[in-house]
């Protein structure tokens, strides 16, 4: 890794070649809050050159066959895995997450992304009609759209670019990937790896900075026809605006307020520590987190002092501490912002019952500058509450009681997002019932984020546009022509 001054300097990567760039942005490690390393402030310029080599790189790639584009997806997965410790290493002093949780999901999952595109891809069929009275046979072929635009967030940094920029590449597109200027890192030791791989020169480039300046130049730009975003919903609405004079393809993976539902019948045992874990996981900082949990009022204050037991054994550390259940926030001002949720709850009345505020956080020296917050647990909360309504995207749970199944259908529904809920309960009627009626794009019942990467990933409402995962992501990557033969 090129160093300067002990700071790790980033490249972007561009035709097959790292290119230095004329200005660069301090990246902060989370767990010190020292800067530790430079990434691009790309801008058009960059964006212009990518676009020349994917241009230049697309007739080629995306006239091999589907079988060579999947053995070159495998061999990305064999050698992400190859350098799996080096990567989650990378990826926790980055983001902040726990090492452990980046060596057993965030690395894991970017090799499965490969893999399971890589075989995907062999296995979608066209349709075929004919019209005997008429001598006309109808198909449908599908072909690749051309250079992808594909725009990642920093809470799963590679898991969530490799799961866009491989269903891209296998359709047999070109990409312009821009990571989030938070987490670059690990998108950069990805780039050393193409080569290696067999992955031509141009079909992959890699620009780093921030959105306002490469972001909104990907965007704007016309020969990108295709814009695949996870992130926020206002920078959503700033790309739909930035995409509409050019009527390009996008898929949008926004946030969530995630409900969960605790029914009087629920397994507690399972329940518990599950809930611990889909609330504060990765520091909340996931868009599948639960960031409410509606309990039935008849096990209500049982469940909430077992709850907020088993939340205070939910470990803060050091990123590097095997122990450790949570690591530290993305940023500074993203920790303020969190807290600030917290605080506005206690103004409105609500309690604080473990974590921010009450309990004490113990930190090595070194690290009394990260940006580590405690899981924190608020009740005796109106659902109009803005920390009801809006997305933390931290380690911030409300707990609310209720009493029957249609009212807490309703609470559940009565916000903007819809991207997922858990259901608990042992009635396989109720739980039936309940997943209809909530506005969410996926319900786990009794579970939480067990992945079937073939079927839909998405939200409804707010929470995006579109959908990814096996069909999903090919007819996303793909255009659909109806071809008519006369006999």
């Amino acid at each position: 890794m090129a160093e300067t001054k002990d700071l790790l300097m980033l490249e972007n990567f561009i035709g097959g070649q790292f290119l230095p760039c004329h200005s660069y942005i301090d990246s902060y490690d989370p767990s010190t809050g020292e800067v530790y390393c430079k990434v691009p402030n790309s801008g058009k310029d960059e964006i212009e050159a990518a676009v020349v080599a994917a241009r230049e790189a697309f007739p080629d790639w995306s006239s091999q066959s589907p079988e060579k584009r999947a053995q070159v997806l495998n061999r990305l997965a064999d050698l992400l895995e190859q350098f799996l410790e080096e990567l989650a290493q990378a990826e926790s002093k980055d983001q902040g997450k726990t090492l452990t949780l980046a060596r057993t999901m965030d690395i894991p999952r970017s090799v499965q992304n490969f893999r399971f595109f890589a075989s995907s891809i062999l296995h979608h069929t066209t349709e075929c009609t004919h019209m005997d009275h008429l001598g006309c046979l109808h198909y449908t072929m599908r072909t690749p759209v051309g250079i992808a635009g594909l725009i990642s967030p920093w809470n799963l940094p590679l898991y969530l670019l490799t799961w866009k920029i491989a269903p891209a590449i296998a359709a047999g597109n070109t990409v312009i990937a821009k990571p989030s200027e938070l987490t670059s890192v690990t998108a950069w030791m990805f780039c050393k790896l193409l080569d290696k791989a067999g992955v031509p020169p141009g079909v992959v480039n890699v620009v780093f900075g921030t959105g306002p300046r490469v972001g909104e130049a990907l965007v704007c730009h016309p020969e990108v026809p295709l814009i695949s975003f996870t992130g926020s919903q206002p920078t959503a609405e700033r790309i739909t605006q930035l995409s509409a004079p050019h009527c390009k393809k996008l898929s949008l993976e926004l946030g969530g307020k995630n409900p969960a539902i605790i029914f009087e019948d629920a397994n507690l045992e399972e329940c518990i520590p599950a809930t611990v874990r889909s609330s504060f996981a990765n520091q909340g900082e996931i868009c599948l987190c639960t960031s409410r949990i509606f309990v039935q009022k008849s096990i209500y204050h049982e469940f909430l002092k077992r709850f907020v037991e088993a939340t205070r054994n939910w470990k803060v550390g050091i990123p590097s501490d095997p122990s450790a259940s949570m690591g530290a926030l993305i940023s500074k001002l993203h920790l303020e912002k969190v807290r600030s949720y917290v605080k506005k709850a206690r103004a409105e009345g609500a309690q604080i019952l473990c974590g921010e505020g009450v309990d004490t956080l113990s930190l090595p020296p070194k690290n009394q500058a990260g940006y580590f917050m405690l899981p924190t647990v608020i009740t005796d909360i109106r659902d109009e509450s803005c920390c009801m309504k809006e997305e933390i995207f931290g380690p911030v749970t409300c707990v609310v009681p209720f009493e029957s199944e249609e009212e807490v259908i309703k609470r559940a529904n009565n916000v903007e997002y819809g991207l997922a809920a858990t259901v608990w309960s042992s009635d396989v009627g109720r739980i039936h019932r309940v997943a209809k009626k909530l506005q969410s794009g996926l319900i786990w019942t009794n579970c939480w984020l067990i992945r079937e990467l073939n079927l839909p990933f998405g939200g409804m409402k707010h929470s995006g546009i579109g959908r990814e995962g096996a069909k999903d992501s090919y007819n996303f990557f793909t255009e659909i022509k109806t071809i008519t033969v006369k006999h």
